[in-house]
């Protein structure tokens, strides 16, 4: 390494490209692997990987990128693939096909679209008609500890492991209220749910710590009230801000505003460990507020759609240009805004590219 006294050597240029990249990059040798739960705003596979023939499985899905469909709802990559490209490690694999001959050791996803916060026993309660996956969020915990034994085999080592990586909490939540609206449910009832969604993301934290996980990232829920297929849902429900259904965000907002409240309380419960909570509300709302700051033109429409996948679908020229992919998952260019905003500010305290910097 070349010691301090030699940059100041260097010319003023080369000097101050060096302290770009060494400020724009601080965490990359901090984190070994990533491990992620969620549903289909994280899934980089495992849908795809049970239900062969889901329409997720033809382009247009993964054009932009991947040149092929991968299981992404998406056009391309997901927040957790920036993420993973900014870190340096490989884009996280799916967890259920397996390990491979690369085995997880560099992280895995357990993300499942469809997937809830609550188990699927706690909406047939309610009479819902349940058809989502039984890939529920303590499912996926428990998958996790299932693994970590081929992992790391002493305490010493499962430390040093479980220090250097970086857990990905989701998305995970939406589809306990997402199910619900789209069979009718009132916001009244739904709101009752919010708490227990809140208990199970925090049990589901407190068992990861318990084992062992340093840093974690928390992501809140997106403002609904601006997506697409809510747009559609509730077309006579008047408009407010940026053309979005004020009651609806106002629901987001109530779910943000316990899930904050329940991350305050397991940083004072768990003062070693890095929790940070991701505001996903703010990062979209912000691209719906002023959409010409990113080279977004179209807000209120999906580029692919309806029943993006399926002979006869629409597809736009241009995802680049558009907030949402299918209506209700975003494109790869509104998915690379936000994750800039996690990894550098200002939608997650402290960036994610500086969680460690001190490593």
């Amino acid at each position: 390494m070349a010691s301090s006294t030699s940059y100041l050597l260097l010319p003023l240029p080369h000097l101050l490209a060096l302290l770009l990249v060494l400020y724009a990059n601080p965490a990359v040798s901090c984190f070994n692997s990533i491990f992620s739960f969620g549903d289909s705003l994280a899934d980089t596979g495992n849908f795809l990987s049970y239900a062969k023939g889901s329409n997720i499985g033809r382009l247009p899905y993964g054009e932009t990128y991947f040149h092929r469909p991968t299981g992404r709802f998406s056009d391309g990559r997901l927040i957790i693939d920036f993420i993973a490209q900014r870190l340096g490690l490989p884009l996280v694999p799916p967890s259920l096909p397996g390990p491979g001959g690369q085995g997880f050791r560099q992280g895995t996803n357990f993300a499942v679209a469809g997937a809830t916060a609550l188990a699927n026993d706690f909406f047939r309660a309610k009479g819902l008609n349940v058809t989502w996956t039984s890939y529920s969020l303590g499912v996926q915990i428990e998958q996790f500890k299932h693994l970590l034994p081929s992992l790391c085999s002493s305490d010493s080592e499962c430390h040093n492991f479980l220090n250097n990586t970086l857990f990905l909490m989701g998305e995970i939540g939406g589809n306990d209220y997402n199910f619900p609206f789209f069979q009718g449910r009132t916001v009244g009832e739904i709101t009752t749910y919010v708490p227990n969604v809140i208990s199970a993301i925090s049990s589901a934290i407190k068992v990861l710590i318990d084992l062992g996980v340093k840093t974690l990232v928390v992501p809140g829920n997106f403002p609904i009230g601006c997506v697409p297929v809510y747009l559609g849902i509730f077309h006579n429900s008047s408009r407010g801000d940026y053309g979005c259904i004020n009651w609806l965000n106002k629901f987001s907002k109530y779910h943000n505003q316990l899930l904050i409240a329940e991350l305050k309380k397991l940083h004072q419960l768990y003062p070693d460990a890095t929790i940070i909570y991701a505001n996903y509300y703010e990062a979209l709302l912000n691209i719906v507020r002023s959409p010409q700051k990113f080279g977004i033109e179209v807000t209120e429409k999906a580029c692919c759609g309806p029943s993006c996948g399926d002979p006869g679908a629409t597809l736009c020229s241009d995802p680049s240009k558009y907030i949402s992919w299918d209506g209700i998952h975003l494109t790869e260019a509104a998915y690379k805004i936000i994750a800039d905003g996690l990894l550098d500010g200002p939608y997650a305290s402290p960036p994610i590219t500086r969680a460690r910097s001190g490593c």
